[in-house]
C-alpha cells in the first residue's frame, strides 16, 4: 500500500474564479492604470476605520480582522465598478454596443441579440428588450436620425400587439440620450404592467414574426442595381 496518497485535485471552481479575477484585473488594469491605487484606498480605509472602531470598542484586533475582510471585499468591489466603465468605454463607439449592454439586465428579461431594426444606409439600429414593464425598444445613432426607423418598429407592434406598453430610449452619448453605463439600470426601474406569464407569450409572438424590414426608397429597383465598376477595378 502506497505511503503517500496522491494529492486531490484543487477545486476547478475556485481555480475558475480566481483566474476570472486575475484576468479581469490584468485587463483593466491595462486601460485603467489607476486601479491598483483605488483598490489599495478602499482596502486601507476599511482597515483603518475598522482599527479605529475597535480601539473605540476595547476590542481593536477582532474588529480589525473584520476590516481587513471587508476591505477585501471593497477592493474587489472597486475593482468590479472600474472593470466596467473600462469595458463600456472600450465599445461606446462600436456598432451593437448597445446590445452588449443590454445583457446586464437581470432575469426575467427576454433580450434580442440581434438588432430587430436595422438602417442598411445609416447603420442605424434598433434593440429589443421584453419584461414586466413592457416592451423597449433601444436606439443606437443620433436620435433625430433613429426615430424613423424606431417609429417604424413601434407602430408595427402597436398593430400586433395593442395592448402591451412600448417603451423607446435613444442610448448614446448626446443630450438627452441614456448612457451605456446607465442603460440596464434605466431600463431595470421602469414600473412593471404585465406578469412573468404574459411576458413569455409576448417574447414567442414577436420572435414569430421577425426583424423589421425597411421600406425600399423610392426610385431605387434592387433586381436592376449592378455594381461601380470604378469601385471594383483592380480587386
Amino acid at each position: 500500500m502506497a505511503r503517500n496518497a496522491a494529492p486531490k485535485d484543487a477545486d476547478p471552481t475556485k481555480q475558475g474564479r480566481f483566474a476570472q479575477l486575475r484576468a479581469v484585473f490584468v485587463m483593466t488594469r491595462k486601460n485603467d492604470p489607476a486601479l491598483i491605487w483605488y483598490m489599495l484606498l478602499a482596502f486601507a480605509g476599511s482597515v483603518a476605520a475598522a482599527l479605529l472602531i475597535g480601539l473605540l470598542l476595547g476590542h481593536p484586533i477582532y474588529v480589525t480582522i473584520l476590516g481587513v475582510i471587508s476591505g477585501v471585499l471593497l477592493a474587489l468591489i472597486v475593482m468590479g465598478r472600474r472593470a466596467e466603465s473600462a469595458a463600456y468605454s472600450q465599445i461606446q463607439n462600436q456598432k451593437g454596443a448597445v446590445g452588449y449592454a443590454l445583457k446586464g439586465l437581470r432575469r426575467g428579461w427576454n433580450v434580442e441579440e440581434q438588432p430587430v431594426a436595422v438602417d442598411p444606409r445609416t447603420q442605424d439600429l434598433v434593440f429589443r428588450a421584453i419584461g414586466r414593464p413592457g416592451i423597449v425598444l433601444v436606439t443606437e445613432g443620433p436620435a433625430p436620425r433613429v426615430n424613423r426607423i424606431v417609429e417604424i418598429e413601434r407602430k408595427r407592434l402597436n398593430r400586433v400587439l395593442p395592448e402591451v406598453p412600448v417603451i423607446i430610449i435613444n442610448a448614446g452619448d448626446q443630450e438627452g440620450q441614456v448612457t451605456l453605463r446607465k442603460l440596464s439600470r434605466t431600463i431595470m426601474r421602469k414600473r412593471p404592467v404585465l406578469t412573468k406569464g404574459e411576458v413569455s407569450d409576448v417574447a414567442k409572438r414577436l420572435r414569430a414574426l421577425g426583424p423589421t424590414r425597411l421600406p425600399i426608397p423610392k426610385g431605387v429597383d434592387p433586381t436592376r442595381m449592378r455594381p461601380d465598376r470604378k469601385a471594383t477595378k483592380g480587386r
